[in-house]
């Protein structure tokens, strides 16, 4: 979670109230700060204030738009109908309005993730590749692959996001969900990955390598 709040005793309370139903949270200070954050780490939900010391919150969200499709909750003291509606159509997936409580926003988040979760796709095919997300099978040209928890997770991510280079960040952050164990983890679950896949680093079919950046899964026809 993504927090662009001035005010630090908002930004605390909802650091610690998130951080304690098992959410990273990342809190920023500033507009400059979070849009660097989010350009560097990809977020699932961005809570954002509109009154910053460096750029108007809704300039922020005109800036996320441009690039990303991350869901923002925009959390403000701005109260009037009009501007909420305005937020909302310039790409604003939801708007509480200070004061608020912290399980009002949690509730809002829990909702803008589920909307989101139900726009993924849960049937992958990828060349020989078959994923079905929610019985959580996955098999390799007709035959069922044994993975673990972490190495299904992690296929999945990956193929959700086919044909485009995905950062061990992301996969730290978004597979793992967790600040104690190291990037390096992600190199061995992607290593027992492709051994299950029946390539390596050097031969890969269907996890290449983008050397510097991250990994990048497509079919073996594609990889060109």
């Amino acid at each position: 979670m993504l927090v662009i709040e001035d005010d630090r005793n908002i930004r605390e309370a909802i650091d610690n109230s998130l951080s304690a139903t098992g959410h990273v949270v990342r809190p920023c200070g500033t507009a400059l700060d979070g849009l660097r954050e989010l350009a560097s780490r990809q977020s699932d939900v961005v809570i954002l204030d509109l009154h910053l010391p460096d750029l108007d919150g809704a300039t922020v969200l005109s800036l996320i738009r441009a690039d990303s499709a991350v869901p923002v909750v925009v959390a403000t003291a701005r109260d009037t109908e009009s501007e909420i509606i305005r937020l909302l159509r310039a790409g604003a997936d939801d708007y509480v309005v200070k004061p608020y409580s912290v399980e009002q926003l949690e509730a809002r988040i829990a909702a803008v993730l589920r909307r989101g979760a139900g726009q993924a796709a849960t049937v992958l095919t990828i060349g020989g590749l078959h994923l079905d997300a929610e019985a959580r099978i996955a098999s390799l040209d007709g035959v069922r692959l044994q993975l673990s928890r972490l190495e299904f997770d992690l296929l999945t991510y990956l193929a959700q996001r086919a044909g485009k280079v995905v950062t061990r960040r992301q996969l730290f952050d978004h597979v793992w969900r967790s600040e104690g164990r190291s990037l390096e983890t992600v190199d061995v679950h992607v290593t027992w990955l492709r051994r299950k896949l029946g390539e390596s680093a050097s031969m890969p079919r269907y996890l290449h390598t983008v050397r510097g950046v991250g990994i990048r899964l497509c079919a073996p026809e594609d990889a060109g």
